[in-house]
């Protein structure tokens, strides 16, 4: 058994410091992905530093409408605050159905931005992972890649993100703000995110030591409309095969304004922007969505086990896209 050293920080900044003094160490919030991939020895961390003390979990409003959430907010609790279920129902509705009850009290927003992917070879250090040891090789691309990515792919990697959360915000242009060693500064979360592409082990632009400190909404008059669907193996909790983050806006007819997001499917929370184009201006109808849909899943990359997944996200974006315009969060309420 390994050794591990464990510290609660009091202060943003002993926390940061802590983290960056020590090359083989990493935060510690709710734990339920960290702890996680520690047992399995997939991560090897010498320290963990927990920050659940730090004061980083209010939810507040934001002059002009929109809304800070901070990073060690509770997933359940985020979820049913009245404000978001309001403005961002698909927000809500993302978190609840994200992960079991138990796991949404623990679990902390920014660890579920954070969480490392679940795709099996990588939590199996037995398989040759280039996420976990690069220059390894991948062997979901010619094993069994029923769940994984058919957007954003590279010959090094094809994991999808795991995050629920991380759709909406990544349709709503949300904006992560960070405290690190060298300061604050903020982020585009479709930014915070990076591609796999020859480097598949690096997720994040963060430097070692830097902390999420919250996350920011902008304003967004049709994400009170906003609806989260999620298609899966099973409805108990289970990570999405396809899921779709939709909110639309229609005037005399035509789309006038209108966010697509997926997961499941892309190697990053994917924003449909292909789609969101091809909408724009395109009458309100079945027959435009479709073909929007077909539009944003032509590049997809199809392997022996995911194939169905193109179009399973097509019928997903067309059946989000409609009951959005139908109301969306309001007529079917933020709890699934």
């Amino acid at each position: 058994m390994r050794p591990l050293s464990y510290v609660r920080a009091e202060s943003v900044e002993d926390a940061i410091a802590f983290v960056s003094a020590d090359p083989h160490s990493a935060f510690l919030a709710g734990g339920t992905t960290e702890v996680d991939l520690v047992r399995l020895g997939v991560e090897r961390p010498d320290l963990l530093v927990d920050i659940n003390r730090l004061p980083l979990d209010l939810v507040e409003e934001l002059p002009g409408g929109g809304l800070r959430i901070g990073a060690l907010a509770r997933m359940s609790d985020v979820a049913h605050e009245p404000i978001v279920r309001e403005r961002y129902p698909g927000i809500s509705q993302a978190l609840l159905l994200g992960a079991s009850e138990q796991l949404r009290n623990m679990a902390s927003i920014g660890g579920n931005l954070c969480q490392r992917t679940r795709c099996a070879y990588f939590r199996d250090d037995l398989s040759p992972c280039n996420k976990r040891e690069p220059g390894s090789g991948c062997s979901a691309l010619e094993g069994l890649n029923r769940g994984h990515a058919i957007l954003g792919t590279s010959e090094s990697c094809i994991a999808t993100h795991p995050s629920d959360l991380a759709v909406p915000l990544v349709a709503f242009d949300a904006v992560v703000h960070t405290i690190g060693p060298g300061g604050a500064r903020s982020l585009a979360i479709d930014d915070f995110y990076l591609l796999p592409g020859e480097t598949p082990e690096v997720e994040h632009p963060l430097e070692h030591g830097e902390l999420i400190a919250a996350i920011e909404l902008p304003p967004l008059a049709l994400a009170r409309d906003s609806l989260y669907l999620k298609f899966r193996d099973r409805q108990s909790y289970e990570f999405a095969l396809v899921s779709v983050l939709a909110a639309v806006e229609v005037r005399d007819g035509a789309i006038a304004d209108v966010r697509l997001g997926l997961g499941g499917v892309g190697t990053k929370p994917w924003r449909a922007r292909r789609a969101e184009a091809e909408l724009l201006g395109a009458p309100a109808t079945a027959a435009s969505f479709a073909a929007a849909a077909a539009a944003e899943l032509e590049p997809a990359q199809l392997r022996e086990h995911n194939a169905f997944k193109r179009p399973l996200a097509e019928r997903a974006i067309v059946r989000g896209l409609t009951a959005a315009l139908r109301g969306g969060g309001r007529m079917n309420g933020a709890l699934p």
